[in-house]
């Protein structure tokens, strides 16, 4: 393999351990979060377009070779985020209040709404600093959406601080935020039945991901910020509090805003009984590493060792994150063995620095991944080195 390439791709300058390399799949593009590798090599793949509705896309890369071709399939979607294959085979999409789907084998790509729009089903509620559509087909074919919460930790409007005697407002309820929908759904044709809160206690559920052995929900809670303007004296912010890693049990509560890291209770609920009341993290990840994605490494691409480790898109914000991580499995098969830094060290540029969004693995186990700062969709890859 040529020293400027990756797979037949152009190689991103980026640090991974011996005998992984990163290839750009493609470029110039407007905040990439969201990627479906088909089984053909194709990548269908969400643009977000900004934070402003009206300039998201969804587009399909044909594969020929090496190389990619894009072609527009929707344009002007209110901030699209997860692209998901669903049990009928067709691509479900989740934009900002709606989820849609649609048929590749479509030449006109003809939307049919699922949840909100012209739907039968309500609008998700999409307010507020966490309003994009995460989700994901669980173990049982039903559907898990992320319902990010308004606020960071319950305040009111211009930062007013929340009643510490009284439950957060906005987490309460059917039509709450800061937690999970499960959506059940009949199938073949990919009908609602009905839907309710599966989870709560969860600020923003972005990085969503289903054990390939016991079927497990996992999820990676993107922890508060703040925290030094209700702690004056906190000489750590930069890494308080941390992100989360959740096991998924159905009626549990995870703990926001009440409480973050393992069972602390948050400054403005002082007298909040976290461990009898709210579900701990299993494990705690760096602090605002903000983890976007993740998938459940079952492919034959990647040394052994890799084998059903939790491969983690950590986005950034402050010093952490930036890089991508595999939680590498312990010996009951969970994600809570050594983190080890697979992709880190964007060094293309003064600007350049990696903020991976999904990260997701092709049929030929390798990992695909959307980064959004830079505008670029990537590719891991390894090829073991030569024996000399």
């Amino acid at each position: 393999m040529a020293a400027d390439t990756c797979g037949g791709l152009a190689r991103l300058d980026v640090t991974t351990p011996p005998g992984f390399c990163v290839g750009i799949v493609a470029q110039k593009l407007n905040y990439p979060r969201g990627i479906l590798p088909m089984p053909n090599g194709d990548l269908v793949v969400t643009e977000m377009g900004g934070w402003t509705k009206g300039h998201g896309m969804v587009s399909l890369f044909k594969r020929t070779g090496d190389s990619y071709a894009q072609t527009v399939l929707f344009k002007g979607l209110n901030r699209p985020h997860s692209v998901l294959l669903g049990p009928d085979g067709l691509v479900y999409v989740g934009e900002v209040g709606r989820i849609f789907r649609f048929a590749l084998t479509d030449p006109v790509a003809t939307a049919v709404d699922v949840v909100g729009g012209k739907s039968s089903q309500p609008a998700l509620p999409g307010r507020g600093l966490h309003s994009l559509t995460a989700m994901l087909f669980d173990s049982e074919r039903n559907l898990i959406v992320n319902v990010g919460s308004s606020s960071d930790h319950c305040e009111g409007p211009k930062n007013v601080a929340p009643v510490a005697s009284q439950p957060c407002a906005e987490g309460e309820g059917a039509d709450g935020v800061g937690l999970l929908r499960k959506y059940v759904m009949r199938w073949p044709a990919g009908t609602v039945v009905s839907w309710d809160v599966h989870a709560r206690g969860l600020r923003n559920s972005v990085a969503l991901a289903v054990h390939p052995a016991t079927g497990a929900l996992w999820q990676a809670d993107n922890g508060r910020d703040a925290l030094k303007s209700a702690i004056p004296t906190l000489k750590n912010d930069n890494d308080l509090p941390h992100d989360e890693l959740n096991l998924i049990e159905r009626g549990a509560h995870y703990g926001w805003p009440y409480c973050y890291d393992s069972n602390v209770a948050s400054p403005e609920y002082p007298g909040a009984r976290c461990a009898a009341s709210y579900r701990a993290p299993v494990r705690l990840l760096p602090g605002h590493s903000a983890p976007l994605g993740m998938v459940f490494y079952t492919g034959k691409a990647f040394p052994a060792q890799y084998q059903r480790s939790l491969i983690v898109g950590l986005h950034g914000y402050r010093q952490n994150g930036h890089r991508i991580v595999a939680l590498m499995a312990d010996k009951s098969g969970a994600p809570l063995g050594k983190m080890v830094d697979l992709v880190s060290g964007w060094r293309t540029g003064p600007n350049s620095t990696g903020a991976p969004v999904d990260v997701r693995q092709g049929a030929d186990g390798f990992l695909y991944i959307a980064d959004d700062r830079n505008g670029k969709l990537l590719r891991l890859q390894y090829s073991p080195p030569l024996k000399i």
